[in-house]
């Protein structure tokens, strides 16, 4: 894959979520080994959700990540910029309030949320540090936000085998399972040139978050980063 490949623009990365719209959870389930389910769970932990609570769920995809704030009693935004996931996720979930959004320029007053939350999305945002700050713009003060991110093993070996696995065993499975596998190889490669744990967590700095760190998950393939407005 060529760096001109990564680069696509948002409406080429919409489609191309559009396009693995309807069989993107098992694809996801299928390539993590199951591991996304227990993901999930942690962010929902990591939020600390109460009833009552206004929480954004960014990049929510078909909803199934907003399914655990819902059951805690929370009032839950699910938003993305793939309209092909939204209406899969409004197929399988027609309760929830799907919206359509760009992470960078979100459709929502200041300050309306107490926490946001965004899971395996953010590296797709073609500006994450707008994303960031879009973030800090709509949660109110002392609000929260945890995202959960692929990022980079922590122990050397492990990080050498997992990075094989991403470039030469992933497409395969992916042509097996996904409607288009071809996005994967583009996911893979977002995952290997995304920033690792200590740089994200400067970002979130750099847009206005505080009391910022992160927890490895699984080695460190995937992070889970909080912080405070």
């Amino acid at each position: 894959m060529t760096r001109a490949s990564l680069d696509k623009q948002p409406h080429e990365v919409a489609a191309m979520f559009d396009d693995v719209a309807a069989n993107y959870d098992l694809t996801n389930d299928v390539l993590s080994l199951g591991q996304d389910r227990r993901w999930r769970k942690t962010v929902a932990q990591a939020l600390d959700v109460r009833p009552g609570e206004r929480v954004l769920d960014l990049g929510a995809g078909t909803g199934t990540s907003s399914l655990p704030f819902v059951q805690a009693g929370a009032s839950v935004v699910p938003c993305d910029f793939s309209l092909g996931m939204l209406r899969e996720g409004k197929r399988r979930h027609p309760s929830l309030p799907l919206t359509a959004g760009d992470a960078t320029r979100l459709p929502f007053a200041d300050g309306v949320f107490d926490a946001v939350t965004i899971s395996f999305a953010l590296r797709n945002v073609h500006d994450t540090d707008a994303a960031l700050r879009e973030m800090l713009r709509v949660t109110r003060p002392g609000g929260r936000v945890v995202i959960c991110e692929f990022s980079h093993p922590t122990w050397a070996p492990f990080r050498t085998v997992y990075t094989e696995y991403l470039m030469r065993a992933l497409p395969p499975v992916a042509r097996a399972v996904s409607s288009n596998p071809d996005a994967y190889v583009y996911l893979a490669e977002s995952i290997r040139s995304w920033p690792d744990q200590p740089a994200l967590a400067g970002r979130l700095q750099k847009a206005g978050w505080r009391q910022v760190a992160w927890r490895n998950l699984s080695a460190g393939i995937v992070a889970l980063h909080r912080a405070v407005h």
